[in-house]
């Protein structure tokens, strides 16, 4: 059992590595971690990966708010909202079977993993011609922090484009106070699963330090890396994580469809990024006219 932490805690820094370089993207890495590796039951493991996101957004947000990224007012609105979303989603994620749980986790690292592919627009030069009412703002919270309660996922990709979109805030400020709504949210979820579920908390701290410790010294390597081509390549690498999750979950037909699908969507995505565009099998094709005569 000791090596087996030892393995968890090393792969943790990996995942703290990722958070730093890419900012944000690689705690969805925690849940599989701590199930497959760890051996956590699916409800402790996606508990224990709250306390490690919230506590490891606390350590980020520190830097950006002492640049001035952090909007505070529509941090704290978005992310009280938020808190209530995840608060009943971790109630509700403690009643509800395991297996469901992975499965919609799953769906929600393929979701993550298509966002990261896509990229996002900077809009540091834009300002929002308006802003969505405050009960939209609210509702959207509410959503966000749910799924977040539910399955221990969906931080940045999802709180971001939404205080761009909603808020109306730009990229710089939104990837900072998403720090201060992912850690409000994720401490609410975890409230919500202790109602239900136990932690093994040494375990916790020490994934907790190494996932730290790893984003702190990725953030010191985001000069040096190519952050668009790494972010594409750690979507990739989810999308298969989220599909070997799903093969792992469901029945045995629907495994090697799915590990297929996946794997010949990876391979023509990959051709299209490397810049064969004249074999690339995603490209629109020219609709042919049909003569009615």
């Amino acid at each position: 059992m000791e090596i087996t932490m030892i393995i968890v805690v090393a792969l943790a820094v990996l995942v703290g590595l990722s958070l730093g370089l890419l900012g944000g993207g690689g705690s969805i890495l925690v849940v599989p971690l701590l199930t497959y590796v760890g051996g956590l039951d699916p409800k402790e493991a996606i508990a224990t990966s709250l306390f490690v996101v919230g506590a490891t957004s606390l350590a980020s947000l520190v830097g950006h708010a002492r640049k001035g990224r952090v909007r505070w007012r529509t941090g704290l609105i978005f992310g009280a909202a938020g808190m209530v979303g995840a608060f009943l989603g971790g109630l509700a994620g403690g009643r509800i079977p395991g297996t469901f749980l992975m499965i919609a986790f799953a769906v929600m690292m393929i979701a993550t993993a298509g966002a990261m592919i896509r990229g996002r627009k900077d809009r540091d030069g834009e300002s929002q011609t308006h802003q969505h009412p405050l009960w939209r703002i609210l509702l959207d919270g509410l959503v966000v922090g749910a799924a977040t309660g539910l399955v221990g996922a969906g931080g940045g990709f999802l709180v971001v484009p939404a205080l761009v979109l909603l808020a109306g805030l730009p990229m710089a400020a939104a990837v900072g106070t998403s720090l201060l709504v992912i850690s409000m949210k994720s401490f609410a979820g975890l409230g919500g699963y202790l109602t239900s579920v136990s932690l093994d908390w040494p375990l916790v701290a020490a994934v907790t330090a190494a996932a730290i410790l790893g984003s702190l010294v990725g953030v010191r390597l985001t000069s040096v890396v190519p952050e668009k081509a790494l972010r594409k390549g750690f979507g990739y690498f989810v999308l298969l994580m989220g599909a070997f999750v799903l093969s792992q979950e469901l029945p045995f037909p629907a495994a090697p469809i799915i590990l297929g699908t996946v794997a010949v969507l990876a391979t023509a995505a990959a051709i299209c990024m490397l810049g064969f565009k004249e074999r690339c099998p995603l490209r629109p094709t020219t609709p042919v006219a049909v003569s009615m005569a």
